[in-house]
């Protein structure tokens, strides 16, 4: 039994409180638990407790067995001195304090069923542990958690996107532009784009606003894409000749053309068209984040965004190949959402959170809520479970738990996983 299953019946109030009384045969009630404590010292904080007659207020720690206070140095650490209650599966030994005082200490206890259920979710081998006994659960109770998934999600991304802003001395816009390029890889070349966009920072970038042309040349550049000898396509050739005095002006390093990814890639998606799209965005979008910052219609953000490639990759996929048809190269909705998705919405949270703007968080999560769900392998799973996500802030939601709490085994702090912990079927008395 891990003692971190021991914590959830505890905080959860799911142990058997009739007739609880310590090892010394006093009665014990729970007035409060008391808070769970993520950092260093008692296990529970601020808890108050009815011993006999007399009510205490302090901490609780928990252990497998007792002797495990001594086992962790508990005895001789003050930090623990105000522990009120030691909560034990096995009472083997007396607890005291650093100053020699006695402890009170209580075994606790609750169903076995709860046992069982929980070591089957842990053993469970399916897509998520629950999957077998999902239909026991109402799809609404998930729903109820999507708030608290989604802000999770974003406060995970928080420290990704702060401690690259503390690499770019505070540089909002550096930052911005530099997740907005990964972005633009899609993942097959996310790596590309994010050494691409090291090797020809926003600073350089914005001197060259002005010029589409200027903009290309020192992205394609400094992209390798431009390394061949390519006879009779004049645009190339113009764009190397550029980069060529460009890249002496600013000392650019170019990165290996080996890293780009074009198999398997729809046409549409090749990284030489993601980059002219690159390009184009930045030479119609100056001041782009403090642009964002200002916007709250998500109609007028996706326009923001529906850039397009220059006039060359209307008839080109590719340099120097023409293709069967003529069509201008501009950013779909879908890839526009998912920039929005990944870089936009989690930018204004962080933002949000450093500046103090709460309305700039909750225009965040509105976004989400206005963009269609998301269709992905994830997603479909859960569809096939009953959960029928209706816009892209439930989809984000879904893939926050499958990825951080399904994956992990991480039931406790699931709705469902709650649920079926105390599930117990009257025919078996357990989930089998």
């Amino acid at each position: 039994m891990q003692e971190e299953f021991i914590y959830y019946i505890w905080k959860n109030r799911l142990f058997d409180s009739d007739q609880m009384e310590t090892t010394e045969c006093e009665p014990v009630e729970v007035i409060n638990p008391g808070k769970q404590n993520s950092n260093s010292g008692p296990d529970f904080l601020n808890a108050k407790i009815k011993i006999g007659n007399t009510i205490w207020a302090g901490n609780i720690e928990i252990h497998k067995k007792a002797s495990d206070w001594e086992k962790h140095n508990h005895n001789t650490d003050k930090a623990y001195d105000n522990v009120i209650l030691h909560v034990v599966l096995k009472a083997d030994k007396k607890t005291f304090r650093s100053n020699g005082s006695e402890i009170a200490t209580v075994e606790i206890s609750w169903p076995p069923e709860y046992n069982m259920n929980y070591q089957k979710l842990l053993a469970s081998k399916t897509w998520i542990a629950c999957q077998d006994q999902f239909n026991l659960i109402d799809p609404l109770l998930i729903r109820l958690g999507f708030h608290r998934l989604m802000v999770e999600r974003l406060e995970g991304k928080t420290s990704e996107i702060t401690d690259r802003l503390k690499e770019n001395k505070n540089d909002w816009n550096e930052t911005f532009y530099q997740f907005l390029s990964k972005a633009f890889g899609l993942k097959i070349n996310t790596l590309p784009f994010q050494l691409l966009a090291k090797s020809v920072p926003y600073t350089i970038l914005s001197r060259h606003r002005n010029s589409q042309f200027q903009l290309e040349s020192l992205l394609f550049g400094a992209s390798g894409l431009l390394n061949e000898e390519l006879s009779g396509d004049d645009y190339y050739m113009a764009l190397q000749d550029e980069y060529n005095f460009l890249s002496k002006k600013y000392k650019i390093n170019t990165i290996e053309p080996h890293l780009w990814k074009f198999l398997r890639l729809r046409p549409a998606n090749f990284p030489t068209v993601r980059i002219s799209q690159l390009a184009g965005l930045m030479y119609n979008s100056q001041g782009l984040f403090s642009r964002i910052v200002e916007i709250d219609d998500l109609v007028k953000l996706r326009s923001l965004f529906m850039t397009e490639a220059s006039e060359y990759w209307d008839s080109h996929f590719r340099f120097n190949r023409l293709s069967a048809t003529k069509k201008q190269k501009v950013l779909g909705e879908a890839s526009v959402n998912i920039i929005i998705l990944n870089v936009v919405v989690p930018f204004l949270f962080v933002y949000g959170e450093l500046q103090n703007l709460t309305s700039l968080k909750d225009r965040a999560l509105e976004f989400l809520e206005q963009i269609p769900p998301e269709n992905n392998t994830i997603t479909r799973r859960w569809k096939k479970l009953g959960i029928n996500p209706s816009s892209a802030f439930d989809t984000q939601a879904l893939l926050q738990l499958k990825k951080n709490h399904c994956n992990n085994k991480d039931c406790l702090n699931c709705p469902a996983g709650a649920k079926l912990l105390k599930f117990i079927d009257p025919r078996s008395k357990s989930i089998n």
